[in-house]
């Protein structure tokens, strides 16, 4: 019997979560938690095979309650389900140490064989999820001009763009458009994503 933990902030997904998986045979929830401290609560006592966990836990991230769960002993097999597909999210669950990342919008069959093979140790991916991996190992991010870098190290400052374009002497028309190319080369869709794929990258410190 593979046993699961629920964890997402709407009672009504995880309900839904919990009578789909009831239908499948030799998968068994065995409880459910709506944020961080309850998630930890909740696997620290049932010791589930698989986590289900949601990236947007209210207050709390998904990606750092991954975190947390990956140090305990023994670790979590956390399998990230989520409405959210960007690089920065799927990057950040990755190297938070999730063992697979679905959407919401998989079919019940891929999401119970999905939790089947999480607990055999098997990295699980999303279709298009694993698309977007692919395509970043076959064509890495390209590099900044001078000028973008300039932009990202004084968004890693916590300017905004009307700041920026003070210190630069450019319009904030312009600062604009060095933040969407920036964010493109960068396949991010965020300043904080911006920074962080920087700072990961060794443009900046």
């Amino acid at each position: 019997m593979t046993t699961v933990v629920i964890v997402d902030d709407h009672p009504v997904v995880r309900a839904g979560l919990t009578a789909l998986l009831a239908t499948r045979p030799g998968i068994e929830v065995v409880g459910e938690a709506g944020d961080g401290s309850a998630a930890l609560a909740v696997v620290g006592r049932e010791r589930p095979d698989v986590v289900l966990m949601d990236l947007q836990l209210g207050s709390d991230n998904g990606v750092d309650v991954t975190r947390e769960l990956l140090r305990r002993d023994p670790p979590a097999r956390v399998l990230i389900l989520t409405t959210y597909d960007t690089d920065a999210d799927i990057v950040a669950a990755i190297e938070a140490g999730a063992a697979g990342y679905l959407l919401k919008d998989a079919t019940p069959e891929a999401l119970g064989a999905a939790v089947e093979a999480a607990a055999r140790g098997e990295a699980v991916f999303a279709p298009a999820v694993a698309g977007r991996l692919a395509r970043r190992v076959v064509a890495p991010p390209s590099e900044l001009t001078e000028r973008e870098r300039e932009v990202v190290v004084l968004l890693a400052e916590g300017l905004a763009n009307r700041q920026i374009a003070r210190r630069l002497f450019l319009s904030e028309a312009t600062v604009k458009t060095h933040l969407v190319h920036v964010y493109e080369k960068l396949r991010v869709d965020n300043r904080t994503a911006a920074v962080a794929a920087a700072r990961q990258a060794g443009i900046i410190r």
